[in-house]
């Protein structure tokens, strides 16, 4: 693959009534430079993906389960949250009981308490609640979508039932986030009116809104874990799409943080005193497949030829050292990763028998439609890399055509799966995704997890794997669901259900000034600890 530069030069761009001016030098301010184009929603269940997570998630809300982002070393787990414990009746394993935090409060002061957990619940999931909304309920469906019903208990204790008997619950809640009821029906039940004057019980207590500008927070001095309250004063996060302009933003001083770097640009950046950061963490940058009768991708030799023509390790040199090739799903060292036959590489001699099997050739080549982004969380550097693969995959007779996207747009196209009207004729989509909890494999591969409570996206459907996905969710005993992961995830490779691609380091560049990071390997990380020389 030839070594393709993303910058042929670097011009800064002006950011007019982008950022506000530093505030007083005794105020600590941290200014982050985020990839999506837009803020993410506010109202509790963020847009813009995992990173609308990391900058508007778990900075301002929490669930009743958290991340434990305070190392670097290991894969990050899940800890108490707004709820201290929780269990399954080993009698009914559908029935979860989770025992409430006591003496939190959401940053407007009112109480956070199992009502509370009701009500939020109600808003994602209940059509019926006065505060249902249904741009919430897009967001938090894949993460709901277990639970059949919920109660109060009594006011500390709120009892959750699932469908079905599903281990993976605790994992899935570390997404559902809570709002304050008392600041909904303060300004009149509008989500419009919370979403700019939000109120979670976060770490952070959100400060300005503004929309495709930026979200400005303030410390939360009595947040519940008094480990966690942030080092800095201030947290400004403004969209910053173009890579470009997150490198020229960071080295003029206007921004302290940019998430994904462009590679061309790390020399530079290292060069004026800028901090590299970066982590193996779970997380693949694929392009999930099609199994329709309409899509090229239905016949497994098909599937299996696209894994053998992409270059990775030329992508990995055009992402200037930035990822790692993909072997799978998983990252080798995950115990999740199991033993498959397959083995990824790059062989465009074995590519191009694949695809002569599957009755292709010179004149009857494969041509194939991908739906691909302009940015976004975890999407690291999507233009280049896409054109990369598409001269490469050329070169063995797979003819790519790539439809290109806005962020939010591809999630929703990706929500509603390879089948729905508007993904007509699309045959691959190309969304990065992570690979932390047990749902991330087994809701991508169980024919029952199609779209919208899934991310089977191409609709795959195998017996034989549906009974491994089966068999992973009800499995309470951890080393025992570990090895269940490790062979459902070898079935995943070794039907070639996506083109596995590369693994994301999550480079971030950050000013010398910026103390205290930890880089979890995690999708999400903890700015509590961050702190501002």
């Amino acid at each position: 693959m030839l070594r393709r530069h993303f910058t042929t030069g670097l011009t800064v761009a002006t950011l007019a009534g982008a950022l506000p001016r530093r505030a007083e030098a005794a105020e600590k301010v941290l200014r982050v430079g985020m990839t999506a184009a837009d803020i993410p929603s506010t109202t509790g269940q963020p847009s813009q993906g995992a990173e609308g997570i990391r900058f508007a998630g778990i900075t301002g809300y929490d669930g009743l389960t958290n991340w434990d982002l305070s190392r670097g070393d290991r894969k990050a787990r899940i800890r108490p949250g707004l709820a201290e414990s929780w269990s399954t009746d080993a009698a009914d394993r559908n029935r979860w009981t989770f025992r409430l935090r006591q003496g939190v409060t959401f940053h407007d002061g009112s109480e956070f308490n199992a009502e509370a957990v009701v009500w939020n619940l109600d808003k994602v999931m209940n059509k019926d609640a006065p505060q249902y909304d249904s741009a919430q309920a897009a967001q938090a469906a894949t993460f709901v979508a277990p639970i059949t019903s919920y109660r109060a208990v009594d006011g500390s204790t709120v009892e959750i039932t699932t469908r079905e008997p599903n281990a993976n619950l605790p994992w899935k809640l570390v997404s559902v986030f809570f709002s304050s009821p008392a600041r909904w029906r303060e300004l009149g039940g509008s989500w419009a009116r919370f979403a700019q004057n939000p109120s979670g019980t976060g770490p952070w207590r959100f400060d300005k809104v503004v929309p495709r500008e930026r979200i400005e927070y303030v410390r939360n001095a009595h947040y519940w874990d008094s480990a966690r309250i942030p080092k800095c004063d201030r947290l400004v996060v403004v969209p910053m799409p173009d890579p470009l302009t997150r490198g020229a933003a960071l080295l003029s001083g206007q921004v302290d943080w940019i998430e994904a770097p462009s590679p061309d640009m790390i020399p530079r950046l290292r060069n004026a005193g800028m901090n590299i950061v970066t982590n193996g963490y779970p997380h693949v940058w694929p392009y999930l497949l099609s199994c329709l009768p309409d899509s090229p991708f239905r016949d497994v030799r098909v599937r299996q030829a696209i894994n053998l023509g992409i270059d990775r390790e030329g992508l990995v040199a055009l992402l200037g050292g930035t990822a790692m090739a993909a072997k799978g799903a998983a990252l080798p060292n995950d115990p999740w990763f199991g033993q498959p036959q397959f083995q990824l590489r790059h062989d465009p001699r074995e590519a191009k028998r694949l695809l002569q099997a599957a009755g292709y050739g010179p004149r009857n080549p494969c041509n194939a439609t991908v739906l691909i982004s302009t940015s976004g969380s975890g999407q690291m550097q999507p233009l280049p890399m896409n054109e990369a693969i598409k001269q490469g995959l050329a070169e063995i007779g797979i003819n790519l055509r790539l439809e290109v996207l806005e962020w939010e747009t591809l999630r929703g196209r990706r929500r509603s799966g390879a089948a729905a009207p508007e993904n007509r004729g699309m045959h691959a989509l190309n969304n990065s995704l992570g690979t932390a909890d047990p749902s991330s494999l087994i809701d991508t591969t169980w024919s029952k997890r199609n779209p919208p409570v899934g991310v089977n996206w191409g609709l795959f459907n195998d017996p034989k794997v549906d009974d491994l996905a089966a068999r992973a969710e009800v499995e309470f005993d951890s080393e025992k669901q570990d090895l269940l992961l490790g062979e459902l995830h070898a079935a995943f490779v070794d039907n070639a259900l996506w083109a596995f691609i590369v693994h994301d380091l999550n480079p971030r560049a950050m000013s010398p000034r910026v103390k205290g990071f930890v880089q979890a390997q995690s999708w999400q990380q903890d700015l509590t600890t961050v702190d501002i020389a």
